[in-house]
């Protein structure tokens, strides 16, 4: 999947700007503010539907805005091999986008066909942060290469809130039984998609921690269902707890609650790792969820690694680029000043500056990553 385009207005600091990187390694250059970060944000965005830095409402449309506006044009080597476009309007809460010419309905629809994955400063939240952000990094995986997933996860939500409502209610037995049946029929085919797809990324992500932390030892990839599965079913464990979420009013066992994490044999658990090292599982985590993607996909998707330089060591940088050079991926990389791992990988890099609300291709900084010819907006 490559991104031929990205147009932005009223986001964040830029009124107007636009991108056009080329199909394989990109370096946005520009200092801290300047709004290199957004354009990262923007691809992500229309992949996610949301920032990794958060909702469109936690400040993305530029202030005094009523909205913000995406427009991107990418080419999909699964699909037709043409020229995709789409555009999104989002003022935080109401919003509208087309594709290809034609409304979107729902903004599933749209992030369907756009696959960004991306590593930035935030990005150990994924590794020490709460479960609801591995959940969703797990999700996203499942929503681009199961079908049947977002419909089941779909029905999952929907018996979910349902029941939710109705132990806030103090409703009776009769009540809840029917919602208890569909939330556990919903919920187990549920984590079923979940636990098949851990089982396909575990070798992926194994093997990249095994690269960027050798040092930690033998590492292992847990997955928890969200109930004590090897004691009870999902509605025998609903049922037991009932008195519980009556209490509570709200349901504590289901794949709502499901986690994964990595242990390693030198550590004693998750709470044991440094920020850095924190980091690089989560870099482990992106960089395995990417190549499963084109493993099962027939196509890689965009790599965003945001302010790289700042984020890893020169010899991690390098490990991580030179590896992404025996890719097709196309890799978008931000910083204020080259990455030192840039250095002697010999890459044909496309660089762009950012500055004063625009974007404009020039020549790198003085540095070792001054190598390309770049691509003229």
């Amino acid at each position: 999947m490559r991104l031929n385009l990205i147009r932005l207005g009223q986001f964040r600091g830029f009124t107007s700007a636009e991108w056009r990187p080329g199909p394989g390694f990109n370096l946005v250059l520009g200092g801290n503010g300047a709004g290199k970060t957004s354009l990262l944000e923007a691809a992500h965005l229309l992949a996610h539907g949301r920032s990794f830095r958060g909702r469109v409402r936690d400040g993305l449309v530029r202030s005094g805005a009523e909205a913000l506006e995406v427009y991107a044009e990418w080419i999909a080597e699964s699909g037709p091999g043409r020229t995709r476009r789409a555009g999104l309007r989002h003022g935080g809460q109401a919003w509208e986008a087309r594709m290809d010419g034609a409304r979107v309905g729902t903004l599933a629809d749209l992030c369907a066909e756009i696959a960004v994955v991306s590593f930035e400063p935030g990005s150990h939240e994924l590794v020490t942060g709460p479960a609801e952000v591995r959940r969703r990094f797990l999700d996203w995986s499942l929503f681009h290469v199961e079908p049947d997933f977002l419909p089941c996860w779909r029905r999952y939500a929907r018996a979910l809130r349902q029941r939710n409502a109705l132990l806030k209610a103090r409703a009776a037995a009769a009540a809840l039984d029917p919602w208890d049946e569909a939330l556990a029929e919903a919920g187990e085919r549920l984590h079923g998609f979940r636990d098949a797809h851990v089982g396909q990324w575990r070798p992926g992500i194994l093997e990249q921690l095994q690269a960027v932390l050798p040092e930690l030892g033998g590492a292992r990839l847990g997955y928890a269902p969200g109930w004590r599965q090897a004691e009870r079913s999902l509605i025998d464990s609903l049922r037991q707890s009932r008195d519980r979420d009556l209490a509570l009013g709200y349901t504590v066992s289901g794949p709502h609650r499901a986690d994964w994490r990595v242990d390693f044999d030198a550590l004693p658990g998750r709470e044991a790792l440094s920020r850095g090292q924190g980091k690089l599982v989560a870099l482990a985590a992106v960089l395995s969820q990417a190549a499963l993607f084109a493993a099962v996909r027939g196509e890689w998707p965009v790599i965003a690694l945001d302010d790289l330089g700042s984020e890893l060591d020169a010899e991690h940088q390098r490990r991580v680029l030179s590896g992404l050079s025996d890719t097709p991926a196309q890799v978008l990389i931000t910083g204020t000043e080259p990455p030192t791992g840039l250095s002697g990988l010999g890459l044909d890099l496309v660089v762009f500056h950012v500055e004063q609300g625009a974007v404009r291709a020039g020549p790198a900084a003085a540095g070792p990553a001054d190598r390309g010819s770049p691509e003229a907006l």
